[in-house]
């Protein structure tokens, strides 16, 4: 008996040890993001006005100005690689979870999804450079967005088909034995049953190239102007961010901090505005 309750003693010693230090582990993170959110809230939201929004980039050395062709040349980017990336990227993740299961071209496509998710993304970025821009004579913001469409593809495919296998097999079968055909049974059913961790994937996707600089530096490079068109350089929030922080004026450095606000506050917003009508409709 004394060795039963040492026993039980023991476990529940290592339980609490564990809870506090996983309950640690994620205080530490919640204060390290809490952190970092408030050092761009303080330096970047000086930077936010009128002019932000709505004028040019002012020459070097002089005050005012602001960052609209970078705005709306992130946005066109980013629209394109969404485009591209999250249709592919669900295709690839329905393929392994719902119709090559267990197959080897399915394997195959798994390990390519993983080198691909894994590959640094200025290696994209050099690879959309030898394809694209090379033979094309020019950066343009069709490059930039091809080479954020092959960082997204890989995060909402491996989303996808985690999400999808989440799904009970019972809830599959009870479809397809009322006579469902199977690609409706996916569609209707087992994507309903995922939506809320799809949906997931996809902002993460969308958060981890709003901040990808390296590939657009040799892509969609960066431009001053209005973009006209996207077979031309074209301005973007990361790459200014990047010559912005790196200038010896104090006005540029203002604007790159406001940048950096302007991105994370995008992509909270995004999130918490998708989780909470996701949240709406599942009380629906």
């Amino acid at each position: 008996m004394k060795a039963k309750a040492r026993s039980i003693a023991v476990r529940r010693f290592n339980d609490l040890l564990v809870r506090i230090i996983s309950s640690l582990a994620a205080l530490l993170g919640i204060v390290m993001l809490a952190w970092i959110l408030f050092v761009i809230l303080h330096r970047g939201i000086g930077a936010i006005n009128w002019d932000f929004f709505t004028q040019l980039p002012a020459p070097p050395g002089m005050a005012g100005g602001g960052l609209a062709n970078a705005i709306v040349g992130t946005l066109l980017m980013t629209l394109l690689a969404m485009v591209i990336g999250v249709p592919l990227g669900l295709l690839v993740g329905i393929f392994l979870s719902e119709f090559g299961r267990g197959t080897k071209l399915a394997d195959w496509v798994g390990f390519a999804n993983n080198i691909l998710m894994g590959t640094p993304s200025i290696i994209l970025g050099v690879f959309v450079y030898v394809v694209m821009v090379i033979p094309m004579g020019n950066f343009s913001g069709y490059a930039g967005g091809v080479s954020l469409a092959f960082i997204m593809l890989p995060v909402v495919a491996r989303t996808t088909e985690d999400m999808l296998n989440l799904v009970p097999n019972a809830l599959r079968e009870s479809a397809l034995a009322l006579g469902a055909p199977r690609w409706k049974v996916t569609f209707g059913v087992v994507f309903r049953a995922a939506s809320t961790g799809m949906v997931t994937g996809v902002l993460l996707a969308v958060a981890r190239v709003s901040g990808e600089t390296a590939p657009l530096l040799f892509t969609a490079l960066n431009s001053p102007y209005w973009p006209g068109t996207l077979n031309e350089p074209i301005g973007n929030l990361t790459v200014t961010i990047f010559n912005y922080a790196m200038s010896p004026y104090n006005d540029w450095q203002a604007m790159a901090w406001g940048a950096s606000f302007l991105i994370t506050a995008g992509v909270l917003g995004a999130t918490v505005l998708t989780r909470g009508m996701l949240w709406l409709r599942s009380r629906k």
